[in-house]
């Protein structure tokens, strides 16, 4: 089993009493990768993180983290598997440094190398000044810090992040997506849940879309499909409507802040080109972008709600 990596999951279902908070899913996540799991509140993201971590047993379907399976062989599985819920949740009167020590003995490293991680990891996630603090002091995204720090504690080779962005400031946001690139870089299996679609679109090498408690489609980055919606702002939007009408080019105008024309374009080539011809033909451009990311664009062209 050790040659078997990633995780694959097929036909899971779980329920709640009457409530069928998974139905029917799919999943899958390389090695090596990062995979955003993307859907509306109520789709059964958690649901599912929970039961790929071994915290809830499916009622229906197969699961295996690196071959082993996790309700057969839970130890096996969380020995591999590292997990940061959308909230720290507990041991609040300890110290950070005291919280990644004793999860590092839950871990069965020995007292001085569990001290070590714990030192390792408070300068990872950039909380040495606080290190000797209780928990309850630390803020929001303080909290999201020292939980990436404790899911990182023995090492895993899967990672399952709920909401990691959840109350980071900019530059924080900016080292979480460093870090998990980093992780994935070195062949970790990661796994990312988030709200945040522009996020995701920075760090997301494939997309796994679910609503209702069901896998609506899985694909790479590159597989999303083409066609994105640019916004183009001019000093003269009058010259740039009849520039990109002679072009050929149908626009609509955009609803946003400062006022722009929106269009959609095939590949970035074209956008390049379509760029090209409307600056050379006089036009003044301030700014030439997508409208959203990628993957925030998928999601409204599937259709994914939760209904």
């Amino acid at each position: 089993m050790g040659d078997v990596r990633g995780i694959q999951a097929t036909g899971l279902a779980r329920s709640f009493g009457a409530v069928h908070a998974v139905v029917s899913m799919d999943f899958e996540a390389q090695p090596g990768q990062v995979t955003a799991l993307v859907g509306p509140n109520g789709a059964g993201k958690t649901t599912l993180l929970l039961m790929l971590a071994s915290l809830l047993a499916p009622h229906a379907g197969q699961i295996r983290i690196d071959g082993f399976d996790p309700s057969a062989q839970r130890d096996e599985v969380r020995r591999r598997v590292g997990w940061m819920p959308d909230t720290l949740g507990v041991w609040e009167s300890l110290t950070a440094r005291e919280i990644l020590t004793q999860m590092g003995r839950f871990y069965r490293l020995p007292g001085r190398s569990a001290a070590a991680r714990a030192g390792e990891l408070l300068a990872l996630v950039r909380l040495e000044d606080l290190a000797d603090h209780p928990a309850r002091v630390l803020s929001r995204g303080q909290q999201q810090r020292l939980s990436l720090a404790r899911a990182l504690i023995h090492r895993p080779t899967t990672l399952l992040l709920d909401e990691p962005a959840a109350g980071l400031d900019p530059s924080s946001r900016i080292d979480l997506r460093r870090l998990v690139r980093e992780f994935a870089a070195q062949g970790v299996t990661v796994v990312v849940s988030s709200h945040v679609l522009s996020e995701l679109d920075e760090i997301a090498d494939a997309v796994v879309f679910v609503s209702g408690g069901r896998t609506v489609t899985r694909q790479s980055l590159d597989e999303l499909p083409a066609g994105r919606r640019y916004v183009l702002r001019a000093l003269d939007l009058e010259a740039a409507r009849a520039r990109l009408a002679a072009l050929g080019v149908v626009f609509g105008e955009d609803q946003g802040r400062r006022s722009g024309l929106t269009f959609t374009v095939g590949t970035e080539d074209d956008a390049a080109r379509l760029l090209r011809d409307v600056v050379t033909g006089g036009v003044a451009v301030t700014s030439f972008s997508p409208a959203g990311g990628a993957i925030e664009e998928a999601y409204v062209e599937l259709g994914v709600d939760g209904r």
